[in-house]
């Protein structure tokens, strides 16, 4: 691909080119093609190995998911989760439950590519020393809540796009989430995404998390963002701020 991977891009001369509006296509691009592999084709297919040096970049920015190599096709009863033979993944993107349980799905792949939107946002590695024992998710989820999200978006970006940008982190929170059943369907994390940059719609926090026409999940993950929000960057809404989400 002319521009390489993501991967490489972020640490060449062509660094500048990344500014917020190519990170969120390049962030857009990869869930539509997550979410094809997850939902539109039977059987799905789970990647197993997303991360950022697995998302090539064509001339015009346009990104692609590559490299299939541990992919694994989803049978009605495996659902996907199997024991592996082999280690898939990459450190750093590996999501925590598959230390105990040797098994990836498609609730892994979700997890990982809630890392590449922290890298999208942070121009941070998913590995460094600066964290400790720590990864990527659990830094940003530590300085979100000492520093504020001021001291995690990357300073190069334009604060002009501050709110879209705020609106993409927050997808990354259900994305990572530690429990799998509360990770959000990349069909879903698409449809976030999109809606980032778009005028929210009128439907408000009190209508999804009370009414009766959207289920007990669905009211549940609103009210967790909800409150993961308020405590890592102190958003309170009125109940009456439309949410970003269409259910």
């Amino acid at each position: 691909m002319p521009n390489g991977n993501l991967t490489d891009m972020s640490k060449s001369n062509k660094k500048s080119l990344l500014d917020w509006p190519t990170r969120y296509k390049i962030a857009i691009d990869a869930a539509e093609g997550l979410s094809y592999m997850h939902h539109g084709i039977v059987p799905s297919i789970v990647h197993r190995d997303v991360k950022s040096s697995n998302i090539l970049l064509d001339s015009e920015f346009g990104a692609k998911v590559a490299d299939f190599g541990v992919a694994k096709i989803v049978n009605g009863t495996s659902q996907g989760a199997e024991s592996m033979s082999v280690i898939a993944g990459s450190y750093g993107y590996i999501a925590p439950e598959y230390a105990y349980t040797l098994r990836l799905n498609e609730k892994s792949d979700i997890y990982s590519f809630g890392v590449v939107i922290l890298e999208l946002v942070t121009e941070r590695p998913p590995n460094h020393a600066d964290y400790g024992k720590n990864d990527l998710v659990k830094w940003v989820s530590s300085l979100l809540e000492q520093k504020g999200m001021d001291h995690v978006i990357d300073p190069a970006l334009d604060s002009t796009y501050r709110e879209e940008i705020s609106k993409v982190l927050s997808v990354r929170f259900l994305c990572t989430n530690v429990l799998p059943i509360n990770r959000s369907a990349m069909w879903w994390v698409v449809k976030m995404l999109r809606e980032a940059a778009t005028v929210p719609r009128s439907r408000s926090v009190r209508e999804v998390t009370h009414s009766p026409y959207f289920s007990y999940r669905e009211r549940s993950i609103v009210r967790e963002l909800v409150n993961i929000l308020h405590s890592s960057i102190g958003w309170n809404p009125p109940m009456n701020v439309p949410t970003p989400y269409s259910l």
